[in-house]
């Protein structure tokens, strides 16, 4: 008899901890579910085109999944003439705190001008890119400066460098790249960055590793105060091969 209530006990015993054990699975089924990483989007809206002296408001609503975004880390608006990246503006945007961001523009000269919304919120970044007509513009596909066609790039193709502020010489400097294609993040490329005195033929050279799709992270440690010149490689299987120069002022 007592054989018998132990055995029962121990098919009691048996029955809970099997049940206990699918519950966590349950649990950690709906946790791995509850953890999928989201998107995050941008809906850029610019108009197609404007009039030179026009004001022209530029907004973008972002959203996370099914949430709207409302306390972005960054939404900035970086405008050029087609041709010209190199002259590019960046414009502040005001958080409406509904998810819209917005600026105003207004442009000063006839021409195609194109532009990226870059946008960080929830440790990820996205930059969409549109492009506005102003005023009159004989032939819009081909507006530009020649001298700076080959800086238009892949087509698809975005690159965003995280300007490094206050650099300190002697101490480690973070340097990141966003990459995308097609606005959508750029994974797996080789991207090397290439760093030298201005005036100078030494150059260093750091490779970059990917941590958040489509973001590249290398440092670097500047030994002197003064101008450097910093280029980013970036290359992939696909024959994708770009660059893009920046300035760096290390001031203390």
């Amino acid at each position: 008899m007592r054989r018998r209530f132990w055995m029962f006990i121990g098919i009691i015993a048996l029955i809970l901890m099997t049940a206990c054990g699918q519950e966590e699975k349950a649990e950690k089924s709906t946790d791995a579910k509850e953890e999928e990483p989201k998107e995050l989007k941008v809906d850029f809206e610019v108009p197609e085109s404007a009039e030179v002296g026009d004001t022209v408001e530029l907004k973008a609503t972002v959203t996370y999944g099914e949430e709207k975004v409302t306390d972005a880390d960054e939404v900035v608006f970086e405008i050029w003439e087609k041709g010209k990246k190199d002259d590019s503006t960046n414009y502040e945007s005001t958080n409406h705190e509904d998810g819209t961001y917005t600026a105003e523009v207004i442009f000063d000269n006839n021409g195609v001008y194109e532009m990226f919304a870059h946008t960080t919120a929830r440790d990820l970044h996205t930059m969409p890119q549109k492009a506005i007509t102003v005023g009159d513009v004989e032939n819009p596909e081909t507006k530009g400066d020649e001298e700076h066609a080959n800086h238009e790039g892949t087509d698809g193709f975005a690159l965003h460098f995280m300007e490094p502020e206050n650099v300190a010489a002697g101490e480690e400097t973070e340097l990141m790249v966003h990459l995308q294609m097609n606005e959508k993040p750029l994974e797996e490329a080789s991207v090397r960055y290439e760093i030298g005195r201005e005036n100078t033929e030494d150059k260093e050279w750091v490779d970059a590793e990917e941590g958040e799709a489509g973001e590249y992270t290398g440092s670097y440690t500047f030994t002197d105060k003064g101008k450097y010149q910093l280029i980013v490689h970036v290359e992939n299987d696909d024959d994708l091969h770009e660059h893009e120069e920046y300035e760096i002022t290390v001031e203390k």
